[in-house]
């Protein structure tokens, strides 16, 4: 079992499901990674989801798109987070998840790329523009330093592409609850509980729910359907306004979901 399954599996046995927000880094300046993962990892999140600022973020929306924007005005960059990340790993006790498109990673060098993770603490990496296909190359280069390659699934993949990714994925399976790219939504599928269902069947390793969940509410009811959540737009919203209550909000509605459930 690889650090970052253990992780939600720690969090499962402790009653809990899991909840990795994502973060931009650099929204602000370098300067302001540290604070947050610190601050992150005192309200007990799973994991942190550190996502690097790029100039054609094909998979996310407005909000995580201009938090990008002001990172790249600030200079931020693939190299310049993962020296940060390695400035402070000795106070680094949660796994990390490195979301990025795979042009900075090619650009790195994958060997440079994949010990620069180890110095930075990084347990898992996320690279959306990078199909299942195409995939084996990321595994081969990260998989010998500890490094998970999660993968994503679609609501549209069809049963036999979920049982293809849910069998190359590690960590974990990053279920994709909308159509379209990263937000805030009000609005889910009508489909989801059927989707997860086959999707948790299908999988050897936890299944999280990401994109569009944005609330409390949202939290619980998508954790419900398998093993927690990513919640990306609504934390880097209150990040950038300096509102830690919706932060402490959304982490502490994952608190507790088995124990309830099960009354």
């Amino acid at each position: 079992m690889t650090t970052l399954q253990q992780a939600i599996e720690q969090a499962k046995a402790a009653g809990h499901k899991a909840f990795i927000p994502y973060i931009m880094a650099g929204d602000g300046g370098l300067e302001t990674i540290k604070p947050t993962i610190l601050k992150l990892q005192q309200l007990k999140v799973t994991a942190i989801e550190v996502g690097i600022p790029f100039t054609d973020p094909v998979a996310d929306g407005p909000t995580i798109e201009r938090a990008g924007e002001r990172a790249l005005a600030a200079g931020v960059t693939l190299r310049s987070v993962l020296q940060t990340l390695a400035s402070f790993r000795d106070e680094i006790t949660v796994p990390l998840v490195v979301m990025t498109y795979f042009n900075p990673v090619l650009a790195y060098g994958l060997k440079p790329f994949a010990q620069a993770c180890v110095a930075g603490g990084v347990k898992g990496l996320i690279v959306p523009d990078v199909p299942l296909e195409e995939s084996e190359l990321l595994r081969e280069a990260l998989n010998p330093y500890g490094i998970d390659v999660v993968q994503l699934v679609s609501l549209t993949s069809p049963p036999e592409r979920i049982a293809r990714i849910a069998a190359a994925s590690q960590g974990f399976v990053y279920a994709v609850t909308v159509n379209g790219i990263t937000g805030a939504r009000s609005r889910f599928a009508n489909n989801l509980e059927q989707h997860f269902a086959s999707l948790n069947q299908a999988s050897p390793i936890p299944v999280l729910a990401g994109f569009g969940i944005s609330t409390p509410e949202q939290v619980k009811k998508m954790g419900a359907l398998g093993d927690g959540v990513i919640v990306g737009s609504a934390i880097v919203t209150a990040l950038h306004e300096g509102d830690l209550a919706t932060v402490e909000a959304l982490v502490a509605a994952s608190k507790g979901m088995l124990e309830k459930s099960a009354l």
